[in-house]
């Protein structure tokens, strides 16, 4: 497990990371979200080891975290830095030589992890020769080839079409069923829902909600819900304690003062018709998101 403890950054008087503290569990992917300059880069770059903070501790298992530590990571930066002039496949084989694998077996893991992100076809090519969107492949592939612990992916899906998300998030998802503890940041937050198990939401160098992602929603959920029933739903807006949100017929979103409030509509939709159904509406993450950082 990584750990990061009080973690605080300061740059030329202003402090651009306060008290920064979560966990990255293994076997689970956690995304980090929060806008520009909200701390997500410079918090990554501290746990790596690549930028020095000013207080706090960056443990893996309990243990502080030593250079030996490090080389159980994989970082995919947000910039590209791959080099141009080398072939693909030869590149990344080169990435996992360098962390202790002999010639044929980087070769073949390397070929292995570029046909699954889908560079099959491009593995002789040029690095420069690629499109942005298969650079960035590319460089999940360099993060990946070596079968870290860790591993710390800033915007990982930056770039990449509808197809390509799906590929990749395929390939972190097999990543943490191997017990690796994953780290992404996305300004993609219906990406981040979909794929992560846990989340942590940063704004102005501050943790405003860390947790699993069924555990925040359950802690940011109002009393609002829906309702489809075979008949006009007009009626709902003259129920007491009760503030329609949306409406068409027989379908509305509302909220209700309280559970009680909410039982009392659900029993007088089903004295007027037939009810095709009756929920809670759960906060998806953009909701949580606007939330917490106001």
């Amino acid at each position: 497990m990584l750990e990061l403890d009080g973690i605080t950054k300061s740059y030329g008087g202003r402090r651009v990371l306060d008290d920064v503290s979560f966990t990255v569990a293994p076997g689970r992917l956690t995304g980090f979200v929060g806008g520009n300059g909200a701390g997500k880069t410079t918090t990554m770059r501290i746990a790596l080891g690549v930028l020095a903070k000013d207080a706090g501790t960056v443990a893996i298992d309990g243990a502080a975290l030593t250079a030996a530590d490090r080389r159980r990571f994989g970082y995919m930066p947000e910039e590209r830095g791959l080099y141009p002039k080398m072939k693909v496949v030869e590149h990344i084989a080169y990435l996992a030589r360098l962390h202790g694998f002999g010639k044929a077996e980087a070769t073949a893991k390397a070929t292995a992890l570029l046909e699954r992100l889908g560079l099959g076809e491009r593995l002789g090519d040029l690095v420069e020769t690629l499109s942005l969107g298969n650079q960035q492949r590319a460089q999940i592939a360099a993060a990946l080839v070596h079968e870290p612990d860790v591993l710390i992916l800033d915007e990982p899906f930056s770039g990449l079409d509808p197809l390509a998300v799906d590929v990749v998030a395929g390939v972190l998802q097999e990543k943490a069923s191997t017990g690796t503890a994953v780290l992404f940041s996305s300004h993609q937050l219906d990406v981040v829902e979909r794929l992560c198990d846990d989340l942590v939401i940063i704004a102005g160098g501050t943790i405003r909600a860390a947790g699993s992602r069924e555990a925040l929603r359950a802690e940011h959920a109002t009393h609002r819900y829906e309702l489809l029933s075979g008949g006009d739903a007009g009626w709902l807006r003259e129920q007491p304690g009760i503030t329609v949100r949306d409406f068409d017929g027989g379908y509305a979103v509302f909220d209700a003062a309280d559970d009680d409030t909410a039982q009392a509509v659900l029993r007088a939709a089903v004295a007027r018709g037939d009810v095709a159904s009756f929920a809670p509406q759960r906060p998806t993450l953009a909701d949580i998101f606007k939330e917490v950082i106001q």
